[in-house]
């Protein structure tokens, strides 16, 4: 079911599909909700899922200047109690993890259980933020084509580009309809986010790590080094996947989450 509640001043548009334990799927950058849509159908075969749009992305109104990821946060808050939902399990696909790790951190009440999806828990270095400045001047001169086609292509692990040569396209038609100051918002709020390692490093909350062996982005060997990973954080490689897992290998990936969610029901 496609809906809108208002946040503040604007409009928040989002999905609520299927039955069971709440699981809300965050997009990342570049994206609109819209890449979920085959995985969160998979997923609704088993569980209630919730998907929306980012501020300014999609069918989203923007709300702020930044789009910090303590906002996203505090939208996911306000979305699940105007729907009267008590606890959910949050999983983030890369900025979306970013968010993930802020409403966890914020609302540790509101989740029993949260999945980084090709994602990580520190903030910006000064080589990602250079990066992001340069993108965001490309975008303040209309530019963007000439930095997201790239950005999306890889993405994909460099195997599996002529496999998904449709599912490129898509991504790349979405990011084509998202504003230029929406993308700028959302810059601008991953260069300002903490690390929350400490968030992940404390084991209050279960957690799922999902990481692609052949990710352009994410070195899976390397990231995981960098934390001290408590007792009931899982962490799961997708061999045949880049930053894309959720479509790169969409069954594999849904039946990864399927069963760490079936084995926090029982230890609840």
């Amino acid at each position: 079911m496609d809906s809108i509640f208002f946040y503040k001043s604007g409009r928040i548009f989002y999905t609520d599909t299927g039955e069971g334990q709440c699981v809300v799927l965050i997009h990342g950058y570049l994206e609109t909700s819209e890449v979920w849509t085959r995985f969160a159908k998979r997923l609704s075969s088993e569980f209630r899922v919730i998907t929306f749009d980012l501020p300014g992305h999609g069918r989203s109104d923007l709300q702020e200047e930044v789009t910090s990821m303590e906002l996203i946060a505090d939208i996911l808050s306000a979305l699940i109690e105007n729907l009267g939902i008590k606890k959910v399990f949050v999983m983030g696909h890369s900025l979306g993890g970013y968010a993930t790790l802020a409403f966890a951190d914020l609302y540790p009440d509101k989740v029993f259980g949260y999945c980084l999806f090709h994602s990580q828990p520190f903030a910006d270095t000064s080589e990602t933020i250079d990066k992001r400045m340069k993108e965001i001047s490309l975008v303040s001169e209309g530019k963007k084509e000439q930095f997201s086609p790239a950005n999306i292509t890889r993405m994909y692990a460099d195997k599996n580009r002529d496999k998904f040569t449709d599912s490129i396209k898509l991504s790349m038609k979405i990011a084509s309809t998202i504003p230029g100051e929406a993308i700028v918002s959302v810059l601008k709020g991953m260069m300002a986010r903490p690390s929350r390692v400490a968030v992940m490093e404390s084991g209050k909350l279960p957690c799922l790590w999902i990481l692609g062996a052949k990710d352009n982005y994410i070195n899976h060997v390397t990231i995981q080094s960098m934390v001290q990973l408590p007792s009931n954080c899982k962490v799961v490689i997708l061999e045949e996947s880049g930053h894309m897992g959720f479509i790169e290998e969409e069954k594999t990936s849904s039946g990864i989450l399927s069963l760490f969610l079936k084995g926090l029901e029982r230890l609840s």
